[in-house]
């Protein structure tokens, strides 16, 4: 299966949260889209992670995803080293991507800024001819995409670009409340963390607001740029 747009997130969520508005507008477009999550977010104050991937699924239906797979590394311990390497270079070169979407360069979380180190390595070590993988004894042709763009989370970043998606800001927070273990319920007894107030859900809209509103947007989600990116033409910048 060979993807347009692949984004990866440290754990179920992730892309949600920050890009969730971007991925229906660009199926919608008639991109094939997917997801691959790191972790499965076990390490949660709330929910589990059987549960959380009940969640994942409710919310990738909800998006329109052609795929959605989780690599099972360790939440919050995983780290930079050859297997972890490997294990994304083999989805990279699975579903060849055009674009690949990963986690902030920098976050709160610290998984979040290690996640974007791991991927941003191997995208580029997925076009090395020499690193050879191999998925049910089958060699894996090479593959590097064209462009790899970082989501802004929960740290405010200035994004490089914005992507427009007032039309889609109603639809985003219905796959987030698809994550139920996570946000807002007033009949939780969980711990309470910094995603799982009811004003969470004004913080997003107050962020969106505040990433289009130099733009001219209702609503949009902002990008981080990891190389200078081209245009052809100054009227595409409109």
């Amino acid at each position: 299966m060979k993807l347009d747009i692949l984004a990866f997130g440290a754990h179920p969520d992730d892309v949600e949260i920050s890009c969730g508005g971007t991925l229906m507008k660009l199926i919608d477009e008639g991109s094939s889209v997917g997801i691959v999550d790191l972790t499965k977010g076990e390490l949660g104050s709330r929910g589990s992670a059987e549960l959380r991937k009940q969640e994942a699924a409710a919310a990738s239906n909800l998006i329109g995803l052609s795929t959605r797979e989780n690599l099972d590394l360790k939440d919050g311990y995983f780290t930079h080293d050859e297997a972890s390497v490997r294990l994304v270079i083999e989805k990279i070169r699975k579903f060849k991507p055009e674009v690949v979407l990963c986690t902030a360069p920098t976050d709160r979380h610290p998984d979040h800024g290690r996640a974007c180190k791991l991927i941003l390595d191997a995208c580029f070590y997925s076009g090395l001819l020499k690193i050879e993988t191999r998925v049910d004894d089958v060699n894996q042709d090479l593959h590097r995409p064209r462009a790899v763009y970082s989501y802004i989370q929960d740290y405010y970043l200035q994004p490089d670009f914005v992507i427009d998606i007032s039309n889609y800001w109603e639809r985003k927070i219905e796959a987030l409340k698809c994550f139920g273990s996570q946000f807002y319920s007033p009949k939780s007894g969980e711990p309470k963390t910094p995603i799982s107030g009811e004003e969470f859900f004004d913080f997003l809209k107050g962020r969106a607001m505040n990433m289009g509103r130099p733009a001219g947007y209702l609503y949009a989600e902002g990008f981080k740029t990891h190389r200078t990116p081209g245009v052809k033409s100054l009227l595409d910048l409109i």
